[in-house]
C-alpha cells in the first residue's frame, strides 16, 4: 500500500506536468464555450422580473380587496388581542395595508416605481409573518414529516386521517375530492416568506427591460 507521503508527492508532481497543463487548458475552453452557448440567453433577460411580477399581481391585489370587502371583520381581527393580531388603531392598520397591497399590485402590473413599491410590501410581508404566522411554524400546509414538520403538524395529519376515515364512512368521498384532495391549513411562514424573498428581487432588479414603465421613463427621462 503507498504511503500517504509518497501519494501526495505523485499528487503534488502531476499538477506541476505539463499533461495537467494541457488537461486544465482544455476544460477552460469548454467551459467557456458553454457560457458563450448560455449569453444568447440573456437577450431575454426582462422575462425573469416581468414574471416575478405577474405572479405577484394577483397575490396583493386579492389580499388587498378582500381586506376592503370585508373592512369590519378584518378591522376586528386585528385590533383583538385576544382571538387577533392585537393592532393598536386597528381600522387605520387596514386601511394602511389593504391601500399598500391594492397600489402595490397596480404598480407591478404596469412595472411603474417597482422597486420603490417593493420596500412597503416587503415590510406588509414581514409583519405579516411576525404577527399572523410565525406561532405556526414555516408550513403554508400541515405535513406529518419532513425537515419543517413540526408536533402542530404532525396532530394535524392524524386529525385530517380520522375526518377522511369519516367522510369515506358517512358521505361521497370522491365526489368531494372530486376537485382536490383535503389538506389542513397551517397558516405558517411559508408564502409571506416567499412573497419577501420575490419581492427583494425586485428590489435588486427593478422591473425588468422593455415591459416596464420604469424602463421607458429611465430610458427617457434619466439617460446614462
Amino acid at each position: 500500500m503507498q504511503q500517504p507521503s509518497t501519494w501526495f508527492a505523485d499528487v503534488q508532481s502531476y499538477l506541476r506536468s505539463p499533461e495537467f497543463a494541457s488537461r486544465k487548458q482544455a476544460m477552460v475552453a469548454r467551459c467557456r464555450l458553454l457560457q458563450l452557448l448560455l449569453d444568447p440567453v440573456c437577450t431575454l433577460d426582462f422575462l425573469a422580473p416581468l414574471l416575478v411580477r405577474l405572479y405577484l399581481v394577483p397575490v396583493f391585489w386579492m389580499a388587498g380587496t378582500k381586506k376592503f370587502a370585508n373592512f369590519e371583520q378584518t378591522a376586528a381581527w386585528f385590533g383583538n388581542p385576544d382571538w387577533g393580531l392585537g393592532f393598536p388603531l386597528p381600522s387605520f392598520m387596514v386601511l394602511l395595508a389593504a391601500s399598500t397591497e391594492i397600489v402595490g399590485a397596480l404598480f407591478l402590473l404596469f412595472g411603474f416605481a417597482v422597486r420603490w413599491i417593493s420596500l412597503p410590501l416587503m415590510f406588509t410581508m414581514l409583519v405579516a409573518a411576525v404577527s399572523a404566522h410565525w406561532q405556526n411554524g414555516w408550513l403554508a400546509i400541515a405535513t406529518g414529516s419532513g425537515l419543517f414538520a413540526t408536533e402542530r403538524t404532525v396532530g394535524a395529519i392524524e386529525r385530517l386521517g380520522k375526518a377522511r376515515e369519516l367522510l369515506k364512512q358517512h358521505g361521497d368521498y370522491p365526489w368531494l375530492t372530486a376537485n382536490g384532495d383535503f389538506v389542513v391549513l397551517n397558516n405558517g411562514i411559508e408564502f409571506a416568506a416567499t412573497y419577501f424573498v420575490l419581492l427583494l428581487v425586485l428590489l435588486f432588479m427593478g422591473g425588468g427591460r422593455w415591459v416596464s414603465a420604469d424602463y421607458w421613463i429611465r430610458k427617457h427621462y434619466l439617460p446614462d
